[in-house]
């Protein structure tokens, strides 16, 4: 716990604390005491601005104590600490969530956590529809589902080892269809100027599943979404049903003056 009143004998060791400080910061000079800070029971840090014009802002700790009794103090630490207006590195982010689609390339390998919500073993619910059936068919249920019964089939499969191990989990179905809508969606510039939306579209793949329902995928070369999940409400200027193109107008005859002569 922090004391609230400094030492004594170590708010008064500013030259120790600065001698301390200019043999770390060489060649570079250190600048004036800017404050002492109590960091506890006969422990102190003084601080100095620091004088190295590529970290403005970082400043000089130096940190010193005394033993119990003792009249002579000590430096514990010198190190460059950021103050109000520096310039720091952002917060630390794991690697998983740092990742971005493009950052995969070939040989590459991103496991999946044991417990990543997108993902649920094949064999919850039971006799329940898979996640990909119609969302109207299944009904929304806060509750843990067990382990299927001895004797479906669902347990059978799992005892056997068929199917795959884990599918999409009703998070996962919906963070993939909010991703995608935002990338195709209705709300785009470019549905926002098409002639049509994606589901009257002869190029338009529809997905299986509940997905079926919001999502297809785009089979035309032209289209910016070619070979993209699309929103059924997306749409662009190749849509299959746009208005035909404008033909190339002809140009006028020439006119030829047959009735007056032309000067020479």
């Amino acid at each position: 716990m922090r004391s609230r009143t400094p030492d004594r004998l170590c708010a008064e060791a500013v030259e120790l604390a600065r001698n301390a400080a200019a043999e770390a910061a060489h060649p570079q000079r250190v600048g004036p005491h800017l404050e002492v800070v109590p960091e506890g029971d006969r422990v102190v840090t003084h601080v100095f601005a620091g004088a190295d014009p590529a970290y403005r802002g970082w400043r000089w700790s130096v940190t010193v104590a005394r033993a119990a009794h003792a009249r002579y103090v000590t430096v514990d630490e010198v190190a460059p600490t950021p103050g109000p207006e520096a310039l720091v590195a952002p917060d630390w982010v794991p690697w998983n969530e740092r990742l971005r689609q493009g950052d995969l390339g070939p040989g590459d390998l991103l496991p999946s956590e044991s417990d990543d919500p997108r993902l649920e073993p094949a064999f919850i619910g039971g006799d329940m529809p898979s996640p990909h059936s119609p969302v109207e068919a299944e009904a929304e249920t806060a509750e843990p589902v067990a382990r299927p019964s001895r004797g479906t089939i669902r347990a059978l499969a799992d005892e056997l080892g068929l199917g795959r191990p884990r599918v999409l989990s009703r998070y996962g179905l919906q963070e993939a269809a909010d991703r995608w809508e935002d990338e195709f969606g209705p709300d785009t510039p470019m549905a926002q100027a098409a002639p049509a939306n994606c589901l009257s579209c002869g190029f338009l793949v529809p997905l299986a599943g509940s997905l079926r329902q919001a999502f297809g995928v785009c089979a035309n070369e032209i289209s910016p979404a070619d070979g993209r999940v699309v929103s059924l409400s997306y749409g662009c200027g190749a849509h299959s049903e746009a208005a035909e193109m404008p033909r190339t107008q002809q140009p006028a005859p020439p006119v030829i003056d047959h009735v007056s002569s032309d000067p020479l």
